[in-house]
């Protein structure tokens, strides 16, 4: 699992609190990440996995603390969803390259909480703080379920 944000933007690092949160969650094997987006890591993770979650903030309009989840091994990722990253390619982006590289991991989910607040600052809004632990819960249940189907 890779929580994806910016730890210094506001709701940007709800993919960082996400991880976070997860931890104690999930047996030791399973490995949690924190990356900035940056494009060229998250290639690297991509190529190393065969099985993936990625969290992010995204903005779509949709009510803060609002939870998306998208099956990129079913469509495309929406670019327009994660339009917060501070880097010029976005995580849509790196995960579009990576298809088109042939490095995406067999199964990966995007699971983007909508953020609120994405101006300087440590803190989350409050509803992005409290989507934090469900995201974390729905990824700890798809990680059993993962685990038990091998």
């Amino acid at each position: 699992m890779i929580g994806v944000g910016n730890p210094w933007r506001g709701d940007d690092a709800a993919g960082l609190h996400t991880a976070r949160a997860l931890r104690p969650l999930l047996p030791p094997a399973v490995e949690v990440l924190e990356e900035t987006g940056e494009p060229t890591s998250l290639l690297d993770r991509f190529a190393a996995s065969d099985v993936l979650w990625l969290v992010d903030a995204v903005r779509s309009g949709a009510a803060p603390g609002t939870i998306h989840r998208l099956d990129v091994a079913a469509a495309e990722l929406p670019a327009e969803l994660f339009r917060t990253s501070t880097h010029h390619l976005g995580l849509a982006e790196a995960v579009e390259l990576a298809r088109a590289l042939g490095r995406l991991p067999r199964q990966l989910a995007v699971f983007g909480i909508e953020g609120a607040d994405f101006s300087a600052g440590e803190a989350l809004s409050p509803p992005v703080a409290r989507a934090v632990p469900k995201v974390a819960a729905l990824i700890a249940e798809e990680v059993d379920a993962c685990t038990k189907r091998r």
